[in-house]
């Protein structure tokens, strides 16, 4: 609606900053399943230890980030130590030789992830009301996945012209990194103006003191995550369907597109309607494309249930911060945020790990099937929970 405010300066600064880090961290997401399973020789159960460790790590590490942005007052200082390690952890990729130095590799760019996100979320509450809170959220997703959807295009790109050297790629993929510590560096601002009322608390008493409705949402986050394991996993349904190496990070290109055209909408949606909605829509998804994706063996059904798992991250994960940011004190914002993607970074770990191995000893048809039943159970346990509470702007 034309009386909405503008989006603040700080939120497109923020998304361009995640579009550039997303177009280098997941060009190596995307050739990670074959540098492993092919260059290195691994099962896909190291695939799903390294994939699932990497990213809880990033959750566990945005646990204490939020509570230290809100205890510090400030947003800027750990976001920029994120993004700054997640740059030196590029080099890492294509020196690795081995499962324990690119889960060193995974694990350093992670726990960049980690400290950045609850604090760069949280500031984002901060700068936005209510009525533009669920734009706001949406447009920092689609800027990240736009990042997200260049990559794997940029990857086969570089993989055609550089003959398949996959380390090759991994050396240019630090470019992008740089650039968007850079901008970070240079247009990011702290609000100081929002900080200065706050008052510190103990560390772990703002854990305790989470609001009742933050808590039901760690509970369905955890359930739902537990459901969603690893991109990477389509990348390997893509490989057992008889995609190269070299085209692997079609399925990334695919599954990003999808997300990339419905975040905004999605997020734009949640100020008119009850979040809640739209990310139940987005569970019942999820299910849909397991569900194509158990029992496809065809390219056609590969580009279906992958759309289908793009579409249902544009449902969810910005529909869920915004969630958060609506539920949470504004002197616990980033400690929510923290808590929040703690629990889903448990969620991440058992989910990647159960994939992986689920997938070495049934295949991938009872991994994806797997995760449709839990799923099933997260939209139960939602479709129970008490109505959210409304924003200021319903």
């Amino acid at each position: 609606m034309s009386d909405r405010p503008p989006l603040p300066p700080n939120v497109w600064v923020l998304g361009f900053v995640s579009l550039f880090m997303d177009l280098s961290s997941e060009i190596y997401h995307a050739l990670l399943p074959a540098f492993i399973t092919i260059v290195l020789g691994l099962p896909a159960t190291a695939l799903g230890a390294i994939d699932g460790i990497a990213e809880a790590t990033a959750n566990f590490a945005k646990l204490f980030s939020g509570r230290l942005s809100d205890r510090s007052l400030r947003r800027k200082p750990w976001i920029m130590a994120g993004y700054g390690i997640a740059a030196l952890s590029k080099p890492l990729f294509p020196l690795a030789s081995s499962a324990p130095l690119v889960m060193l590799a995974r694990f350093a760019d992670r726990i960049g992830k980690g400290i950045r996100g609850s604090p760069r979320d949280a500031m984002i509450a901060d700068e936005t009301p209510p009525e533009i809170r669920g734009r706001a959220f949406g447009l920092r997703q689609t800027l990240d996945t736009a990042g997200a959807l260049l990559a794997p295009l940029a990857a086969i790109g570089l993989m055609v012209w550089l003959a398949s050297n996959i380390r090759a790629v991994f050396w240019i993929a630090i470019i992008p990194a740089a650039v968007s510590f850079l901008l970070a560096w240079l247009a990011l601002r702290e609000p100081e103006e929002h900080h200065a009322p706050l008052k510190r608390s103990p560390f772990f008493a703002g854990f305790r003191k989470l609001d009742d409705e933050t808590k039901r949402l760690l509970k369905v986050g955890f359930l739902f995550t537990l459901a969603r394991f690893s991109e990477a996993f389509l990348i390997l349904k893509g490989i057992d369907i008889g995609l190269s190496e070299a085209m692997s990070p079609l399925t990334l290109a695919v599954f990003n597109l999808v997300y990339v055209v419905l975040a905004y909408p999605a997020g734009a949606l949640s100020d008119r309607m009850r979040p809640r909605s739209i990310l139940m829509a987005g569970i019942v998804v999820l299910i849909a494309g397991n569900i194509v994706l158990a029992e496809t063996a065809s390219f056609v059904g590969l580009i279906i249930g992958t759309a289908l798992w793009g579409a249902h991250m544009a449902l969810t994960q910005g529909i869920f911060s915004r969630m958060v940011a609506d539920s949470a004190p504004e002197e616990l914002r980033a400690t929510s945020f923290g808590a929040f993607y703690f629990v889903t970074g448990v969620g991440a770990l058992l989910a990647s790990l159960g994939a992986g191995w689920l997938w070495d000893r049934q295949g991938s048809s009872a991994t994806f099937l797997t995760s449709a039943a839990i799923a099933a159970v997260a939209l139960a346990m939602l479709s129970l929970l008490g109505e959210e509470r409304s924003s200021p702007s319903r």
